[in-house]
């Protein structure tokens, strides 16, 4: 794993983790779930810990996927230039140039 990959895996687990170093969205179809099932979507988001080269090829810990209530749900990390949400980051490793956004949605929303 590069240096540039450690730097983005430890920036992705915090925000997935905190909810804090970035954006958080939900769509919604997760909008929608009652207050407790939206609650353990969050925590399942928060303690997902089943990398693997299948999901994180890059070890950049940037997605996931996991079922609850019989339903699949999937999170992403994406990296845009800071405060331009229309072009990539050039430097997703550089959180001074980068602005994170953690999007958690139902399977079928994707």
């Amino acid at each position: 794993m590069t240096n540039d990959a450690k730097a983005i895996c430890r920036l992705n687990d915090l925000l997935r983790t905190t909810f804090m170093g970035g954006d958080v969205h939900v769509t919604c179809g997760v909008a929608a779930l009652d207050d407790e099932a939206r609650a353990a979507i969050l925590t399942k988001v928060r303690e997902f810990d089943a990398f693997d080269r299948g999901n994180d090829p890059y070890g950049e810990h940037d997605f996931g996927s996991f079922e609850h209530a019989a339903e699949r749900y999937l999170w992403k990390i994406a990296y845009y230039a800071k405060d331009d949400f229309t072009a990539g980051s050039e430097n997703p490793a550089d959180p001074r140039a980068t602005s994170r956004v953690l999007t958690i949605m139902r399977a079928d929303e994707y």
